[in-house]
């Protein structure tokens, strides 16, 4: 074929996503035949996005799925290179896209996930390297929780685009769970109680208050109970029954879930890029070898 009409290279790109002229030098390369030119188009797009693989993604968004009832939800991390795709509808749509399907089909992990039918014919990895084709960042789909709760419900709450939570309480009090879900955002507790910190959290603490504590000079019985009182404020520091809640700052978590006669089953806090090793970059060089398509 030696003419591509314009409604051929329109359809491919409705198809596609892709631009004009990739779509219509596909269409030239295989004559014509835009199915062909679809998986010429997905094939040479996932050879692109595997040479971005190794370049650092510590941008992105956190999202939630919830099911009607709240009691089966997901919180999810995606990320990418830079804030500007983050705050792209694209990227946003594919990860919100992501959690219904790790939530839907009640996926195990990441692997799980990444192989997962994302649209008729197409996985959720496969969708994922056309996107990094197609927008030239580097994404992953990094970690994702679900809960499912039995007799009780789960909140959740994002804060922005970087802090999201997920916390399953006892009962079905749906606004308790979210309350909650905003304290540990905002609190950022280490366990949910002194027994639930780890014995090498605890003996390292108390090494240190021992420590200060002995150079006071004072008796040991006096010594003794310094410690103590520092290890005391510090579960009221790091735990979240410990802590005052922050809508009220007079009572206590662990209070308040007695007043409501409701316990915590468990909590997950994601930070956005928590934990990720941020490239410094020169912001106009990197647009600048985008637009030459390197």
């Amino acid at each position: 074929m030696s003419e591509i009409s314009a409604k051929l290279v329109k359809e491919l790109r409705e198809r596609t996503g892709a631009g004009m002229m990739e779509c219509k030098k596909a269409l030239v390369e295989m004559k014509g035949d835009i199915e062909a030119a679809i998986e010429h188009m997905r094939k040479t797009g996932l050879a692109k996005a595997d040479k971005k693989a190794g370049r650092v993604a510590a941008e992105g968004v956190l999202v939630v799925s919830a099911s009607d009832d709240n009691k089966h939800v997901t919180i999810l991390e995606a990320n990418c290179e830079t804030d500007f795709v983050a705050m792209g509808d694209e990227f946003r749509s594919f990860a919100e896209r992501l959690a219904d399907i790790a939530r839907s089909q009640n996926l195990a992990g990441v692997d799980a996930l990444n192989a997962a039918e994302f649209a008729p014919g197409v996985t959720a990895d496969e969708r994922r390297r056309e996107l990094v084709a197609k927008i030239g960042e580097n994404m992953n789909i990094r970690r994702f929780e679900t809960y499912n709760a039995g007799n009780g419900v789960v909140g959740s709450y994002l804060h922005g685009k970087k802090i999201g939570v997920l916390v399953e309480i006892s009962t079905g009090d749906l606004e308790l769970a979210k309350d909650i879900a905003m304290h540990i955002a905002a609190s950022n507790p280490l366990a949910l109680d002194a027994a639930s910190l780890s014995p090498e959290f605890i003996a390292k603490e108390r090494e240190i208050a021992q420590a200060k504590a002995e150079q006071s000079g004072k008796p040991a019985n006096i010594i003794e109970k310094m410690v103590e009182g520092a290890m005391k404020k510090l579960f009221s520091e790091v735990t979240l029954k410990g802590q005052s809640f922050v809508k009220n700052g007079d009572i206590t978590v662990e209070q308040l879930l007695k007043e409501k006669g409701a316990e915590v089953v468990r909590f997950t806090r994601y930070e956005l890029g928590e934990g990720i090793e941020k490239e410094e970059s020169d912001f106009v060089a990197e647009v600048m070898a985008q637009a030459k398509g390197v």
